[in-house]
């Protein structure tokens, strides 16, 4: 008899949610554990206090994973129904709507029962075109950065503003869907007109797909339908028909189960990288005066040992050397976390994309140090050689010289970067998610959005 055993593998996106964990532990136990380490030369508790709202970003974008929600965001100028839009995806009125401009005058967030795989919050936005609401306006901005999945909601042909507040939106880099409502006050062909306008729009901007535009009647105006009573009178009567939503709500439930998970990890982690790179930004400003210093220091350094060694080879092998324990002393400076591996893959990196300059840089250094190893082993018999190596180890410890310092300041601005390196680092987990991506996903669709890969 034999007994069928179920596998244990995660699915593709379990993997990322646990990948995606792992980067931003990775980054919080790095940063606690060397910002808090006592130093001789500087302390680290100012920058701990500029640091902490970074700090705090990070342990709510975990708290965010380990909760499973999904955050939508309802974003348009005022009067567009973005509460009644939520309230019909929700399936009752629990939040306010009204025929008054900015009804909706905080954000308010309530929970949406959608999906078994992942957990809902639906975030209701003040209009972004209130007279004296640049708070509100602010604190919108806020909210986009924190969604998962943005509606952008018309009631009609896209105005200037509402253009503007979509471009604006669409800079946040997140999965956005264009809703348009209020479809039951227009008659057949001028409905069907504007949706033409919408999609034509998108494709001429290359802001959206056709697919990502949903017509809805959220709150359809009432109407006046004839009745007949049971004493055979009849008369008129208003009746609210129910509301055209079931298209948008099929397409956000195909997003939750198809991607849903691996859409919170990877905002989850853009977020992350960039609370990473305020961290290593806000560093490398406070640690600049020592970080010139360290570069200085190795640059003389290497110029010495290249110019007092005789042997081209391990010229070239102690200056590689000496450029990685470079880039590892900057890393360590400005408490980032840079493994051996890490530093030497920076480096390749510095040198291919110096286009061909620390290239020609090593070529010429290996020239001279051929010359300088030639004439050291014809000194003893013609001493004006040792002039000779004088000149070539001058001259190729000056090359040395330049190369180690445009390594260091190239490893400042790679290192600004943060915590992305690595098996869990950000970027490569987000890099990941991005490659696996099916067609025909919001995902995929990403990918040609997410400057920081380009």
């Amino acid at each position: 008899m034999s007994i069928r055993q179920t596998s244990s593998v995660p699915t593709a996106a379990e993997s990322h949610l646990n990948r995606a964990r792992a980067s931003i532990r990775q980054a919080q136990s790095w940063y606690a554990n060397n910002l808090r380490k006592p130093s001789s030369q500087f302390s680290n508790s100012q920058l701990l206090k500029e640091l902490k709202p970074e700090f705090d970003n990070l342990n709510s974008l975990l708290n965010k994973l380990d909760s499973n929600v999904i955050a939508i965001a309802a974003f348009g100028l005022v009067s567009r129904g973005k509460s009644a839009v939520l309230n019909a995806l929700l399936g009752q009125k629990i939040l306010q709507t009204g025929p008054l401009n900015g009804v909706t005058q905080w954000c308010r967030s309530v929970q949406w029962v959608a999906s078994s795989k992942v957990k809902v919050e639906l975030i209701d936005t003040p209009g972004l075109d209130e007279i004296d609401g640049e708070a509100r306006s602010l604190m919108a901005q806020d909210v986009a950065c924190q969604a998962d999945l943005i509606l952008f909601v018309v009631a009609g042909d896209i105005t200037q503003t509402e253009y503007e507040a979509l471009c604006k939106l669409r800079q946040y880099q997140k999965p956005l869907i264009l809703v348009f409502n209020k479809i039951d006050l227009y008659p057949d062909t001028d409905r069907e007109a504007i949706y033409n306008n919408l999609r034509q729009l998108g494709a001429t901007s290359g802001e959206m797909l056709p697919d990502e535009i949903v017509m809805v009647s959220a709150e359809p105006a009432p109407i006046e339908v004839r009745v007949e009573w049971a004493n055979g009178e009849t008369g008129y009567e208003w009746e609210t028909p129910a509301p055209q939503i079931n298209e948008l709500k099929q397409k956000i439930l195909n997003i939750l189960n198809r991607e849903g998970r691996s859409l919170l990890a990877l905002n989850t982690l853009v977020q992350a990288q960039k609370a990473q790179a305020k961290i290593a930004s806000t560093t490398v400003a406070e640690r600049h005066q020592q970080a010139e210093d360290l570069i200085w220091r190795y640059t003389k350094y290497k110029a010495g040992a290249i110019a007092l060694n005789p042997i081209a080879v391990i010229d070239i092998l102690g200056g590689f050397i000496t450029d990685l324990a470079l880039i590892r002393a900057l890393a360590r400076l400005y408490n980032l976390p840079m493994t051996g591996y890490e530093a030497a893959k920076l480096l390749k990196t510095i040198i291919f994309s110096s286009g061909g300059l620390l290239l020609g840089e090593l070529a010429s250094s290996l020239f001279w140090g051929l010359g300088k190893s030639t004439a050291a082993l014809s000194s003893s018999e013609n001493p004006l050689n040792l002039s000779t190596y004088a000149g070539a180890a001058a001259i190729q410890a000056g090359i040395a010289a330049y190369g180690c310092y445009s390594v260091g300041k190239a490893a400042q601005t790679y290192l600004e970067g943060g915590c992305t390196w690595g098996q869990f680092g950000a970027s490569t987990v987000i890099a990941e998610i991005l490659s696996r991506a099916e067609p025909n996903t919001i995902i995929y669709r990403l990918r040609q959005e997410l400057s920081f890969l380009k």
